[in-house]
Formats: structure tokens, C-alpha cells, sequence
């Protein structure tokens, strides 16, 4: 049963991937500041995703809600790991539990090595097709958001983060710690993080729920803004009293 909605904003910390800033959150931002004070993370120069989770502990307020995407859903199980008593509920969105396979260990190394050898322009243009659902590929709006915020990160935060995500910890087993209501939102053609690692998550955690957009890849925030928001909005109401 939904609860009833409080008069107060819930504190509400999303922390993005990598290569998105602010940009990847600004319609949830806009669109929850009703119910929520949004505070969006920014890992422009933590090396470690122990690192990254320890700036969100800074910066949140003793108790928050807390959604990551992606590289951000690896910090935000961290951030489980280091604080749960501080977390009102989590949202998990295009991520994983699980640490690279070897498959996704290359594909970091040879997108590192592109960019060491001065050719960081050319990273997101190869990546845009395991981002966004084929169907989009032609959106200039959505490819041109993504292609500005990997510009405003950066090549030295980029590689920064890279590391970090390869040398993060498999935390499958952790997952059935976690008490806190959970959402775990994706898209359903999210070919980084695919609709099996969800479920798998979804069955671990006590209490979730799952969510999935189908005609949308690994960026639900941008491909999906209204049904993310809508989805986190209910989110909210339900495990942080918003």
C-alpha cells in the first residue's frame, strides 16, 4: 500500500556513470524536486568505487534515498556496504552486481587504450551503440546529450573511472544484506548490463521490485525520462514516505 505523502522533500542522492554528469538526471531533478531535494553526485577524481561511495556519504545527509546507473549502481552497493543504516530506500538502475567478465575487461582496456593514444573523441562514438537502443541512434538530442557530457568528464576522469569499475568487487553475495525498500529499473535492450543481471539482483534483494522499459538500452534516465521519473516517483512514495 502506498504511503501517505509527507509534507517534506526526501534528501534524494543520484550518482551518475561513466562519462554522464548532471545531464543524465536533469529530468528526474526537474521532475521529482516537488517530493525531493536532489543531490547528484560527481566522480570526476575518485580513482576507487570505495573511493566514490565514501563522497557520497560526505555529501548525503544522515539519512537519504539513494538510485545509481550503471558505474553509479556500483557505487551505490557500496555505499550499502559502508552505510545502510543511512539509506531510506535504493534504486538500482542499468547496472550489475557482478564484477567484469573477461569480455567487458577488454572492451575497458581497448577503450582506455583509444583514449591513451589521444583519440578520447572517438570513445563515445563507438560506445553510442551498447548506450542508447538502436531505435535512437539517429536521435541527435539524445546522442548529442551524451556525446556533451563525455566532453564536460573528460579523458583523465574517464580513465579514472574505467579502473575503478574494472577493479570493483563481484558483490552478489552482499545483496541479501540489503533491508531497504529496492527498485531495480532497466532497459530491457540493455545490452551492458542486461535484463538477466536485474532479475538476479530482484531475486536477492529481500525487498524489490523490478522495473523494465522495453525500446530502451542503458541509459533509461535519458531514453525514458517520464517513465524513470514515474517509476522512481512511486519509489519514493513507497520507501522513503515521500
Amino acid at each position: 500500500m502506498m504511503a501517505a505523502r509527507s509534507s517534506r522533500r526526501v534528501p534524494l542522492v543520484l550518482c551518475p556513470g561513466v562519462l554522464y554528469d548532471a545531464t543524465l538526471w536533469a529530468a528526474q531533478a526537474r521532475d521529482l524536486a516537488d517530493i525531493a531535494d536532489v543531490r547528484i553526485a560527481d566522480f570526476p577524481t575518485q580513482s576507487t568505487i570505495r573511493a566514490m561511495a565514501e563522497s557520497v556519504a560526505l555529501m548525503a545527509p544522515p539519512q537519504f534515498a539513494l538510485a545509481g546507473l550503471s558505474m553509479g549502481g556500483y557505487v551505490a552497493q557500496e555505499v550499502m556496504r559502508l552505510a545502510p543504516e543511512r539509506v531510506l530506500c535504493l534504486a538500482l538502475l542499468d547496472t550489475s552486481a557482478r564484477a567484469d567478465d573477461e569480455g567487458a575487461r577488454v572492451r575497458r582496456r581497448d577503450l582506455i587504450a583509444l583514449a591513451g593514444r589521444g583519440r578520447f573523441r572517438g570513445v563515445t562514438p563507438r560506445m553510442l551503440p551498447l548506450l542508447i537502443h538502436t531505435d535512437r541512434l539517429d536521435d541527435a538530442p539524445l546522442t548529442d546529450a551524451v556525446t556533451a557530457m563525455a566532453e564536460s568528464v573528460g579523458r583523465d576522469a574517464f580513465l579514472r573511472q574505467q579502473e575503478a569499475v574494472m577493479a570493483r568487487v563481484d558483490g552478489r553475495e552482499d545483496l541479501a544484506a540489503i533491508t531497504c525498500p529496492t527498485l531495480i529499473l532497466c532497459g530491457r535492450d540493455d545490452q551492458l548490463t542486461p535484463a538477466d543481471l536485474h532479475l538476479e539482483m530482484a531475486a536477492a534483494i529481500p525487498h524489490a521490485d523490478v522495473v523494465m522499459f522495453g525500446g530502451c538500452g542503458h541509459l533509461s534516465p535519458l531514453e525514458r525520462p517520464g517513465a524513470t521519473t514515474a517509476a522512481l516517483r512511486q519509489w519514493l512514495a513507497v520507501g522513503a514516505g515521500a
